[in-house]
């Protein structure tokens, strides 16, 4: 008897897939979630005015490599709006359902959104923040104390979620990529969630930060943390960053 997961990649293949909404003439679902717009929101430093340090693409894909000490040096905002940036920034709008990032996506679909648990980032407070790709702006969600204590358990203890100098959550808005590929599209979401964390490795090696990427956490806990109903939207994907250690 097969399986869930030999179920899954057998019955998501194209020919068991029946029309998706887009084919049906149904509208898109916005491209980016809604949300109370009375709450004020944080101001982003441009990430084109970020101070880079010379890295060669050869270079960065050579030293990549996942990092789970970092020091006690904070990020600066405008390191944090980089990374931001280079993992889920919006680089055009088409039509107010479109957009163009520098990750891929199916479809341009760009289902992913992005939480950040920041812990040691100049100029911000402690706690879970969303990141509003459109705007380029961050909406404070939970600034209470103890945070870090709480992601790093739904994390399986795995401590340097907490000593970093932020944590990326990744989530997956589902139907955004349903939309147009129906059932297939769950694959799609796990794909588009690679190219986001790979590209928080290639970034983070100009502002002299290391990552390590985190696939063992528990759904539920971490979902509940976020106050998502974990089917709609759910986390995808952890990942933590932080300044590493000067080279001698």
């Amino acid at each position: 008897m097969p399986g869930i997961g030999e179920e899954f990649i057998e019955y998501t293949k194209y020919r068991f897939l029946v029309p998706s909404d887009q084919m049906r003439g149904k509208g898109p679902p916005a491209i980016e979630l809604e949300y109370d717009r009375t709450k004020k929101t944080l101001r982003l430093p441009d990430p084109e005015d970020a101070q880079l340090k010379p890295v060669s693409l050869h270079d960065a894909i050579a030293g990549r490599t996942s990092v789970r000490s970092y020091t006690a040096t904070p990020l600066s905002t405008g390191e944090l709006s980089y990374l931001l940036w280079c993992t889920q920034g919006v680089k055009r709008v088409f039509g107010g359902s479109v957009t163009l990032r520098p990750v891929p996506s199916a479809g341009a679909r760009h289902a992913i959104e992005t939480y950040v648990l920041v812990n040691n980032v100049q100029d911000l407070m402690s706690g879970i923040y969303r990141f509003l790709a459109i705007e380029h702006r961050l909406l404070p969600l939970n600034t209470a104390s103890g945070l870090a204590d709480r992601v790093a358990e739904a994390c399986f203890n795995q401590d340097f979620v907490k000593s970093s100098a932020a944590t990326f959550i990744w989530t997956a808005v589902v139907y955004r990529m349903k939309w147009r590929y129906g059932e297939r599209g769950y694959r799609y979401i796990f794909l588009d969630a690679g190219h986001v964390c790979q590209n928080l490795y290639l970034g983070a090696e100009a502002v002299g930060c290391g990552v390590c990427a985190v696939a063992a956490f528990s759904d539920d806990e971490m979902n509940a943390l976020l106050g998502l109903d974990g089917v709609k939207q759910f986390v995808v994907y952890i990942a933590a960053v932080g300044k590493k250690e000067k080279s001698s």
